[in-house]
């Protein structure tokens, strides 16, 4: 099984991480599927919106929703996540070596989201990266039964990490 992840301490620092990561592997050829999360800054005193980009070159899903200045609940839109699956689950039955999930969050927590994609991936012997959360990192580690291998939030040990999970006639220098 070729499963990993990272954690991030800094907010927004796993999403930043992540694309370099897409970007990275594009440019060495390795064909990705999945997701990378990007942030834009919204007026003061309010949240940033959330978007992903379907790797590898789109379409873009809004999957946060506004729910005013004084919201602390999630702002996850379940209905823009679940496009953003659909669409990364018809990329990955056309072929792709390594599949990126920008996050394990509490949809796959709890049994949604990206959880049967990441599944899906490892059965066909892809490589899968996944971006975890103090939050649902148990919940991750019951899903994996532990067998993922953490790496440093760094572009260059997770590009690495993908060199030596795909198959020496695929490997990316």
């Amino acid at each position: 099984m070729h499963l990993a992840y990272t954690t991030s301490p800094g907010r927004g620092d796993m999403d930043l991480v992540l694309a370099g990561v897409a970007e990275a592997l594009a440019r060495r050829g390795v064909r990705t599927c999945g997701v990378v999360q990007i942030n834009s800054d919204c007026d003061s005193g309010r949240h940033c919106d959330m978007d992903v980009k379907v790797l590898p070159a789109g379409p873009m899903f809004r999957i946060s929703q506004s729910l005013g200045k004084a919201s602390r609940g999630c702002r996850l839109d379940p209905h823009g996540l679940e496009m953003a699956v659909g669409a990364t689950a018809r990329q990955l039955a056309s072929g792709a070596e390594v599949l990126i999930v920008n996050k394990f969050g509490k949809q796959e927590a709890e049994g949604r989201g990206f959880r049967d994609l990441i599944a899906e991936a490892l059965a066909a012997d892809m490589a899968v990266i996944v971006g975890v959360n103090g939050l649902n990192r148990d919940a991750f580690l019951e899903f994996c039964g532990g067998e993922a291998t953490e790496l440093p939030p760094q572009v260059e040990a997770i590009t690495a990490w993908v060199g030596d999970a795909v198959s020496p006639a695929e490997a990316v220098g």
